[in-house]
């Protein structure tokens, strides 16, 4: 089954000339919906951002949906916190944090301010500005094709730019230095696939309970499916396995 976007909303801010497909910038008030809803809808779309080492742009081909204090596998699950705030922010607001000290996540905040919830950028195809996105990369690791340069929220947030002086950016002003935008109205999708999310364990990693992350069928920049696994410390834990976020 295909999905077709819908059409621009009211508040929504057209789209420039450029990138084939690239749609409206959408209302705060489109964010302000179902985590899960606004993650499906993001899918195809577009994320931006500006720098003086240029534009970078990536088409989203797999997301993640989070909820708030009633999802056992979001960081708002507990409460409010210094590192999770932003989750309780107004929508249309980027949630950024640093997994396990090595990298950077980049979310965007959804539902009313209060209700915490995010959809986590995981995987995309870079369609602006590869040369700069392959220098970032190039500068922290290995990359070997164009396929791998945005493929996993690391990776991700490497091409475009973003760590944590990026938390709370909005991402609904046109003119911003980071910029969501949704796919074009005409644009029609490959069938939308759901399943686990990568890296949760217990019930919060529950396939039948949460399959909250969603990707397009068929595109190669999706990354690969990684259980949560026991901590190290534990007898039962796989050599070299290691705890999820």
């Amino acid at each position: 089954m295909t999905t077709v976007a819908p059409g621009t909303g009211p508040g929504d801010a057209p789209p420039p000339g450029g990138v084939l497909g690239l749609g409206p910038v959408p209302a705060r008030t489109w964010f302000a919906r179902d985590v899960l809803q606004v993650a499906r809808d993001l899918l195809g779309g577009y994320v931006t951002t500006r720098s003086p080492e240029g534009t970078v742009t990536v088409r989203l081909t797999e997301l993640e949906a989070y909820g708030g204090e009633d999802d056992p596998g979001s960081h708002a699950h507990r409460g409010r916190t210094g590192r999770n705030a932003a989750m309780f922010a107004e929508p249309g607001r980027l949630y950024v944090y640093r997994h396990m000290g090595l990298h950077h996540c980049v979310n965007v905040v959804t539902q009313p301010a209060g209700r915490a919830s995010a959809v986590l950028l995981r995987a995309g195809e870079v369609v602006e500005g590869a040369d700069v996105a392959w220098a970032r990369r190039a500068r922290s690791g290995v990359v070997d094709s164009a396929r791998q340069l945005a493929r996993g929220p690391a990776r991700l947030a490497v091409c475009l730019g973003l760590d944590l002086a990026a938390n709370g950016c909005d991402v609904t002003e046109p003119s911003g230095p980071v910029v969501v935008r949704r796919r074009d109205a005409g644009t029609v999708l490959p069938a939308v696939v759901t399943g686990p999310r990568v890296g949760v364990s217990g019930p919060g990693g529950d396939a039948s309970a949460h399959p909250w992350r969603l990707w397009l069928t068929g595109e190669r920049t999706v990354s690969a499916y990684r259980p949560a696994y026991r901590s190290p410390t534990s007898p039962d834990a796989p050599r070299g396995a290691t705890t999820s976020a």
